[in-house]
């Protein structure tokens, strides 16, 4: 037993090795001092949004730093205590090193995040595809699942805008709050299918039904993304649905239309139509955004108005509950065979498969 946690060891002290350079714990160190000097500043929660986003950063920063500083601690530590161990205490090493592999595997997947906005926060929305009452149950099973997901992350979540129907949901807007949250999630862009017995079919036939999923990153007040006020039409109307107090008796839900490409975005979860207004305009700009990374556009005139079908031949991955159970990413080929974890939020697998694809 000895031999077989000294050979783990070794192997993770290379593995750590051939990354160390590229970790930058120094120059994160010196980027920490940075943002807590900033913190400690008068004035500094007078802006609060501004405020909050340094402070994720540092935290995260901070979290990075102390998950390398105790591996690097413990892979140099571990082998001589391997060595004097008793048998009752290598079963605790064991259970350690188990961890620290845990931890390391977490922390490439980190590394694999070099995009620009990967470290930022997420906008997720949910469309009803192909399916009928199926589909629209199909997108409120992928909501908890996206909830329950985040939930165990320890993110914060709002949800902007939800449409709901009598079988589930027909679309759904969150912001999502978190460190790396775009990075993480960003792997969930696509059309997803779910192929069942049909509990709305009288006979119980096998059914298959679609929905879109859309990972937005959350643009900063300072990004570069001029819209003319010419290319857009703001619609006010009535809060359906269940609200807080003054949501449903006031004109304060915000529809706005970016006419160019057609693209309409809701909000009506704020009390305020100011509110609601500010937070449209923050999808709208990082659904244009998202748009510009995936075409490679320097302008927005240079976007083009193209749209996933929500259908058969488009999807990322398949869940499959008949005749057999299985969770399939078609692009990595990762396969799960427990559905009912997946849609509690377990799914590291494909995301992690993603990243390092």
């Amino acid at each position: 037993m000895k031999k077989d946690l000294l050979d783990i060891t070794k192997e993770l002290q290379e593995k750590f090795q051939s990354i160390k350079s590229t970790l930058n714990l120094d120059s994160k160190r010196q980027k920490l001092k940075e943002l807590q000097a900033q913190m400690e500043e008068s004035g500094f929660w007078d802006d609060s949004d501004k405020a909050q986003k340094v402070s994720q950063k540092a935290s995260h920063l901070e979290t990075f730093i102390k998950n390398w500083e105790e591996v690097a601690n413990s892979l140099s530590d571990i082998p001589e205590l391997i060595e004097i161990a008793s048998d009752q205490e290598l079963s605790e090493l064991e259970k350690e090193i188990d961890f620290l592999n845990k931890k390391f595997i977490q922390g490439e997947t980190e590394l694999l995040l070099s995009g620009p906005y990967d470290h930022g926060n997420v906008i997720l929305s949910l469309h009803v595809g192909n399916g009928g009452q199926d589909a629209e149950d199909f997108t409120q099973i992928l909501e908890r699942m996206y909830l329950r997901f985040v939930e165990n992350k320890g993110w914060k979540t709002q949800i902007l805008d939800e449409s709901p129907s009598e079988s589930g949901l027909k679309s759904a807007t969150i912001e999502i709050s978190g460190p790396m949250a775009y990075g993480m999630m960003k792997s969930e862009h696509g059309v997803h299918r779910l192929i069942r017995l049909s509990p709305f079919n009288a006979k119980n036939l096998r059914q298959t039904s679609f929905a879109r999923v859309e990972i937005l990153p959350e643009v900063e007040d300072d990004t570069e993304l001029e819209i003319a006020e010419t290319d857009l039409r703001v619609d006010v109307f009535r809060a359906s649905g269940c609200g807080g107090q003054s949501v449903n008796t006031t004109d304060s839900a915000v529809r706005i239309t970016y006419l160019p490409l057609d693209i309409v975005v809701t909000c009506q979860n704020e009390k305020s139509q100011l509110q609601n207004k500010q937070s449209a305009m923050k999808v709208l700009k990082s659904r244009l955004l998202q748009l510009k990374l995936e075409q490679q556009a320097e302008k927005l005139e240079e976007l083009r108005g193209e749209l996933m079908e929500n259908s058969f031949g488009s999807q990322i991955r398949t869940y499959t509950l008949q005749p057999y159970k299985l969770v399939k990413d078609h692009r990595t080929n990762t396969e799960h065979n427990n559905p009912d974890k997946v849609f509690d939020g377990d799914i590291e697998i494909f995301i992690e498969a993603f990243l390092k694809k």
